[in-house]
């Protein structure tokens, strides 16, 4: 699976008219992750991952198809990321923790390691 920055990109059942907004600090990504991701300079939002699911389900209906699947041993972890919003069609925006949005584009290749 691609990284969730690249999968919620390539989307196309939501529509290419609709916004996806992100939480920054709902998206589980596990310390020693991001430590090593800090060590090479790479972005974990578009890192490849398996064994993952996004869904996107009405809001109505979120918060019992989030219990149903924490009700399931493969699915004590699961939370909800974002929403889908009318503003910015065809955008992918992450809230960051301190309440600034950071626009995720799509890759054009390879992931190269910051360097600086």
């Amino acid at each position: 699976m691609p990284g969730v920055g690249n999968l919620v990109l390539r989307d196309e059942g939501v529509g290419v008219h609709a916004v996806r907004e992100l939480e920054e600090g709902e998206i589980p990504i596990r310390d020693q992750v991001k430590a090593v991701c800090d060590l090479l300079g790479f972005d974990p939002y578009y890192l490849a991952n398996e064994g993952r699911l996004v869904a996107f389900v009405p809001e109505g209906e979120a918060g019992a198809i989030l219990r149903a699947m924490q009700a399931h041993p493969l699915g004590k972890e699961a939370v909800i990321i974002g929403r889908v919003v009318a503003e910015h069609p065809g955008k992918v925006l992450l809230k960051t923790a301190i309440g600034g949005h950071r626009l995720l584009e799509p890759l054009s290749g390879e992931q190269f390691p910051r360097i600086c």
